[in-house]
């Protein structure tokens, strides 16, 4: 009765439950229930209490694997990644989830599979095999993914990503909605004449630009067609966009705004416009994308920015994981979409009148 006793090795110095019922003066037993959550109703408080300052003495805990096993339960969710060490966003994201998890008693185990799909397949099996309680995959640029094998198998949800098949629930940004914001920062301050710099045609540029003329388009603004750049995704490609819509025309026939596809981009933006003397914000006010660490709030002016919600997602992905685990059903494959908070420095000012 009461459970799984800890084996320790002769001479470990290893305090066990044993050893804290007989500091405490109860039975083994009644550690047991304290320590495997059935002390109420079984036990006084003033029990409880004597034997958690035992423990606390003697320096006591549980043995995870055998209260594990009891539980059937590791109290442990894996987290497998596609590129942890490269990604300035991956650490947000991390915490997270780690945070969430260690607030209901759970450990996060990480993998980076580099993006191989043997690896990710191999991960997630290596996760099963440990009994994990559930994992997440994350990804660290919104896009379709292939669904690991295995990850059917257990309680899972994608974060930062949308399964190809679509048969997992998944966390990722609100990105058309960002756009929106986006637009609604420049529209604010007046301006009227704005452009888009950045991007390609993959899911968070196409939502971004889309909810971006959603805005515009509101308040019966068009973006002329070659005031929309796609020129990628870093700094190069934003000081050439922005070189292509800005250099060579006078103040009354450029853009008083730009929105930049990510912070990379608005910094080639920002370095276009230092070298044609352009004055920002005074004469053209930037918007960036992503509020990456390190980068946009040193960049002069310190960027306004839209932030990613890589830490929400985390938290979000790892309490779908836990209350899937909590309640043993498997949240319905749909999509949640988590805001994309503003940023404000010093980059956005009021339109200048021409």
């Amino acid at each position: 009765m009461g459970g799984t006793e800890e084996k320790q090795p002769r001479g470990s110095g290893r305090p066990t439950s044993r050893d804290v019922a007989r500091l405490a003066g109860v039975s083994h037993t009644a550690v047991s229930f304290v320590f495997n959550g059935r002390a109420e109703g079984n036990l006084s408080p003033a029990t409880q209490e004597r034997i958690r300052r035992a423990a606390a003495e003697l320096g006591y805990r549980p043995d995870p694997v055998a209260r594990g096993l009891r539980r059937r339960r590791t109290a442990v969710i894996g987290l497998v990644t596609d590129e942890i060490a490269s990604s300035p966003f991956a650490g947000r994201l991390l915490r997270g989830a780690m945070e969430t998890a260690w607030g209901s008693e759970h450990l996060v185990l990480t993998i980076d599979s580099g993006g191989d799909p043997a690896k990710e397949d191999a991960a997630v099996a290596e996760l099963l095999d440990r009994r994990v309680d559930g994992i997440i995959y994350a990804a660290m640029s919104l896009r379709r993914v292939r669904v690991p094998e295995g990850l059917h198998r257990t309680h899972s949800v994608l974060a930062n990503c949308l399964p190809e098949d679509d048969s997992l629930p998944a966390v990722i940004p609100a990105e058309r909605a960002g756009g929106r914001t986006a637009a609604r920062l420049l529209l604010d301050e007046g301006h009227r004449r704005v452009a888009m710099v950045g991007g390609q045609d993959d899911i968070a540029s196409v939502d971004r630009l889309r909810g971006f003329r959603d805005a515009l388009r509101a308040e019966g603004i068009t973006v002329p067609k070659e005031w929309v750049v796609r020129s990628g995704g870093e700094i190069t490609g934003g000081y050439e966009g922005a070189l292509h819509i800005l250099d060579g025309v006078p103040a009354d026939g450029r853009p008083t705004g730009i929105f930049c596809y990510n912070d990379r981009v608005a910094a080639g933006v920002l370095h276009a416009a230092t070298r044609l003397g352009i004055a920002v914000p005074g004469e053209l006010s930037v918007v960036g994308y992503d509020d990456q660490e390190h980068m946009a709030e040193f960049l002069t002016p310190p960027l306004t920015t839209v932030a990613l919600p890589h830490r929400a997602m985390g938290e979000a992905a790892a309490r779908l994981v836990l209350d899937s685990i909590d309640t043993g059903r498997t949240p319905p494959a749909t999509v949640r979409r988590l805001a994309c908070p503003v940023i404000s420095r010093a980059s956005v000012g009021p339109a200048p009148s021409r």
